[in-house]
């Protein structure tokens, strides 16, 4: 039986490019998704007419959106390796979470979503989990630094039976589980997916997960069995800590076989930092619900059965990509006392 989270192994296969980043629109908008490191980074600048002042680019920090470096632009292409040397140039990135966002600002406002810049980087690989510890160990990455991928700032807007979760991504943490989860919302992989797992009580008495994003469950499946995209992903080290409305990547995991490596589509969303810290290292956390607070609630409320089975599962209808506000503005992470919708 499975500690907490389980997922089957799968073979291994290549995440398709992202199609949904060619769709996205913005006022700021890459060309492409990979920049190779050295070459040009060609943007286009659009910059609405109604809005007065000086228009200019900046490269803010992650979670506290402080302004790295900043540059002058007008409307129209832009070179953003000729606006900011310092992403090709010594230092460069030194760490697997260094992530930019590059916002555009008129006259001091900020305008549309940002574009996502992140260090494309060999991540650490956890080869196993300690028999003594229980903790990861990760086989260190040679860090190398190939270039950038770039895409416009993405909200989760995941619409279910019982309401809706905007989901707010965290690349800086989980980069390459935030791109496969991005690739597979914006794909159209959650459609009509149930939630088939809710364990709205750890065995501590503390609210613990709702778990969906198996594709099988409740569509012909061989009893026993779960479903993924077909490719897995790698454990990353992910330092968000599990709490309420913390979005996390399943995995196969079982008192007698632990594998590090083996996510795919499968996700739970957390019920309470009391329930779920001892998943903190244990399992990829890559985001936080900033609304649907009393959706979360009501999954977590569903009658169950055996296996923490829904007697009448929530489904998932699909989810769907938004543009995020402007990095550093909009709705905050949603938490145990957020209130109840009246």
């Amino acid at each position: 039986m499975s500690r907490s989270i389980s997922f089957p192994f799968r073979i291994l296969s290549t995440c398709a490019s992202l199609a949904f980043a060619a769709l996205a629109q913005g006022q700021l908008a890459p060309d492409r998704v990979y920049y190779g490191i050295g070459r040009s980074i060609p943007m286009t600048v659009r910059v609405p007419e109604d809005l007065k002042g000086e228009a200019e680019i900046r490269l803010l920090a992650p979670v506290t959106a402080e302004s790295k470096a900043s540059a002058a632009v007008v409307a129209g292409r832009v070179d953003l390796a000729g606006l900011f040397p310092i992403l090709w140039k010594p230092p460069v990135p030194p760490v697997q979470d260094t992530v930019y966002y590059a916002q555009l600002v008129v006259g001091e406002q900020k305008v549309g979503p940002a574009v996502v810049l992140q260090p494309l980087l060999d991540p650490p690989y956890c080869v196993f989990f300690d028999g003594q510890s229980g903790e990861p160990k990760y086989r260190d990455s040679r860090g190398t630094y190939s270039g950038l991928r770039a895409y416009i700032d993405r909200h989760v807007l995941m619409e279910t039976s019982l309401g809706n979760i905007e989901l707010a991504m965290r690349p800086d943490q989980a980069p390459n589980t935030v791109w496969a989860f991005l690739d597979l919302c914006g794909g159209g992989f959650y459609t009509d997916v149930m939630f088939h797992r809710v364990k709205a009580a750890h065995p501590n008495g503390a609210p613990f997960v709702i778990q969906a994003g198996d594709p099988i469950q409740g569509h012909g499946e061989v009893p026993g069995a779960e479903g993924g995209p077909g490719f897995l992903v790698n454990l990353e080290k992910s330092k968000l800590p599990h709490d309420f409305g913390v979005i996390s990547l399943a995995r196969y995991d079982t008192p007698s076989l632990r594998l590090p490596n083996s996510g795919g589509s499968q996700f739970f969303i957390c019920l309470s930092r009391e329930g779920t810290s001892f998943l903190d290292g244990q399992f990829t956390s890559f985001g936080n619900a900033v609304a649907g607070a009393d959706t979360i609630r009501a999954i977590a409320a569903v009658e169950v059965g055996e296996r923490d089975r829904p007697k009448d599962p929530p489904v998932i209808k699909r989810c769907r990509l938004i543009d995020a506000p402007p990095y550093g503005e909009g709705p905050k992470p949603i938490s145990q006392t957020t209130p109840v919708a009246r």
